[in-house]
């Protein structure tokens, strides 16, 4: 009886879609063969919560939407969780690279929205961020500008990660100025 009991709440689980998902570059592919050539077709697409997990994936196939189902499947399994500030923006600036793709990703008062090109937009809106300014340089190539953006990502850490990482209370590794102004925005 339990066990019909999972099986019904797996399949709810799956009817709801709790990730969103993005078509970030479709691509068509040929491969030469005797006869001529055979065309296909490569998608890239990143999926989130947009309540701070995000992943890509790629996926080729002969039609469209075969390949970007592919990439979705990826993309789902190489999910990341990324600590957010406040649920809009980062805690601390960062850079990340793949191959000649460089970008920089900096935190941004808010209101200040998502200043960012291409591909790292597709990244950020998926996230769930709100207020970020990124800048890529290097490769304008989307996989690489994806890949150097989760890079990026990966290194962020919160306070609360570090104080924990370290055996700390969050007290003794915050300052008492920026208690004071986190006290002030709890009560506003």
């Amino acid at each position: 009886m339990a066990r019909d009991d999972n099986r019904k709440d797996r399949k709810n689980r799956e009817e709801t879609p709790e990730f969103a998902d993005r078509l970030v570059a479709i691509n068509r592919v040929s491969k030469t063969v005797k006869g001529g050539k055979r065309f296909g077709f490569a998608a890239l697409v990143v999926v989130g919560d947009q309540k701070g997990r995000v992943g890509y994936g790629k996926g080729k196939a002969k039609e469209v939407p075969e390949a970007i189902r592919k990439a979705t499947e990826q993309a789902k399994r190489k999910i990341i969780r990324v600590p957010l500030r406040e649920g809009r923006t980062l805690h601390h600036d960062m850079d990340g690279r793949h191959g000649a793709g460089k970008v920089v990703l900096r935190t941004a008062p808010a209101g200040t929205g998502i200043i960012a090109g291409g591909p790292m937009r597709a990244v950020f809106e998926m996230l769930g961020i709100q207020d970020i300014v990124a800048k890529s340089t290097g490769s304008a190539n989307p996989y690489n500008m994806i890949r150097a953006t989760v890079d990026g990502l990966v290194k962020e850490t919160s306070p609360r990660l570090v104080a924990q990482r370290r055996g700390k209370k969050l007290s003794e590794l915050m300052p008492k100025s920026i208690e004071i102004m986190n006290a002030e925005k709890i009560e506003s």
